[in-house]
């Protein structure tokens, strides 16, 4: 949701001191989620992220009395994870901290670094005429990075979190009830974001749509199945810049390589990855085993690390093999890595390098298998083999580069994930469903 930003301004106010917001957030690097007017507002509502620290905090700034502020202790630093944030607001209640309760996946906040709790029958500003924004702060760019889905706001009620989500009977994990019994009320709204060209739609019966500005790319990534992302805690010597859900990395100062959040030991996976901006022949693309240690680690540095560099072969620990065409900006490399025969391939915008064929595993390079390398998995990886602006964006199922959508939007063999080109037989995106079936 980077850059992006929905509003909207009821046109009277519904009921102030009562209400809910529900939605489920994968946090990338932060921001304003949701914002009622402006910073410095008579009565001004912030849900942020933040960027630097990763804390939730939930403050209503007021001009005089009425200021109010939940900053948790807890840190929402999980970059593969979703999480369902559940706000319930009842002014009325007699008991201080009732007034306002966060909850978590289900389970309510008690610990908070700033603790400070509305009066009793206080008028909050949610609900009331002014601008209602959700990935942004109006006053300011401090704009939401990350996904969003199932965005829920009630006017006049205060549920609990059980009413969005519950606890998977098999797996024991917390997820969201698709249609919850809820009264929306005047104001309130559902945001499901399933609607690609009108992202801003309300599915409540009110019809209280969003304005949309910005690019708004729509993902598969949902709740109940998570696709890879590069990781943002293994991006330290690196030092590369993320965005666009941790699916665009812009090479830093240092050439060190990236890796997802997502490794694998068995099973056979595809994904994608295109070179945006390659301003030399220095791109990176490949599977390693561990993270950098340094920032002079690069793609295929150490053992049981290889690459597709962009001037062309197949680099591995101690040298280079196989005859691979060069890639530059714009051109698309797939990679499909077979663990369950050792095997790895690359294509370049559809063509299979070194005349190879994953599906009879012909043209293969072989590679150590993952019980011998130093953590049993391999990752995912990319990079820039030099200090400049290398900027690859990367397709693991999700169905964008950047915040473009893919053309030819194919699934792998489950029916799971959007890419550019054919998936091989047999081969799967890496999500939590199919590790779960196939890794």
């Amino acid at each position: 949701m980077a850059s992006t930003t929905l509003t909207r301004t009821p046109s009277s106010a519904g009921n102030q001191k009562t209400w809910t917001l529900s939605t489920w957030v994968k946090n990338s690097y932060g921001g304003m989620f949701f914002c009622v007017d402006s910073y410095g507002a008579t009565k001004s509502i912030q849900c942020d992220l933040y960027q630097t620290a990763d804390f939730l905090e939930i403050a209503q700034y007021a001009s005089g009395s009425g200021a109010w502020s939940l900053k948790t202790n807890r840190l929402f630093r999980d970059r593969n994870a979703w999480y369902h944030i559940v706000l319930s607001v009842d002014t009325t209640q007699a008991t201080s901290s009732d007034r306002v309760k966060i909850y978590i996946n289900g389970v309510r906040e008690t610990s908070f670094s700033t603790e400070t709790y509305p009066s009793q029958n206080y008028d909050t500003g949610a609900n009331s005429a002014v601008t209602h924004m959700i990935g942004n702060r109006p006053s300011a760019s401090i704009y939401f990075d990350g996904s969003m889905t199932h965005f829920h706001f009630i006017d006049g009620t205060a549920y609990d979190a059980s009413t969005f989500g519950e606890t998977d009977a098999t797996t024991g994990i917390w997820k969201p009830k698709t249609a919850p019994s809820v009264t929306y009320g005047t104001n309130g709204f559902f945001l499901k974001f399933e609607n690609s060209g009108s992202m801003g739609t309300d599915s409540s019966p009110n019809g209280n749509n969003f304005a949309v500005s910005g690019t708004l790319t729509q993902t598969v990534d949902t709740p109940s199945n998570v696709f890879a992302t590069l990781n943002a805690l293994d991006n330290y010597y690196a030092g590369a810049t993320l965005s666009n859900g941790n699916t665009k990395s812009v090479t830093g100062t240092n050439p060190a390589q990236v890796l997802t959040t997502m490794g694998v030991s068995k099973g056979k996976w595809y994904w994608e990855v295109k070179a945006t901006n390659l301003p030399s022949a220095y791109g990176t693309i490949g599977i390693c085993p561990t993270s950098p240690t340094s920032t002079s680690n690069f793609i295929s540095s150490r053992a049981n690390e290889y690459m597709y560099y962009s001037a062309g072969n197949l680099y591995y620990f101690g040298g280079s093999t196989g005859t691979y065409a060069s890639y530059t900006t714009g051109d698309i490399i797939g990679v499909a890595m077979d663990l369950d025969n050792n095997r790895l391939f690359f294509s370049k915008n559809g063509t299979w390098q070194n005349s190879a064929d994953p599906t009879t595993s012909t043209g293969a390079y072989t590679i150590t298998a993952p019980a011998s390398t130093d953590t049993g998995l391999y990752f995912p990886a990319v990079g820039y083999w030099d200090t400049g602006s290398g900027t690859l964006e990367c397709n693991f199922g999700n169905g964008y580069f950047g915040t473009t959508p893919v053309s030819s939007a194919t699934s792998d063999e489950s029916g799971l994930g959007i890419f550019e080109y054919t998936v091989p037989s047999g081969y799967y995106a890496l999500c939590t469903k199919n590790i779960n079936e196939q890794g």
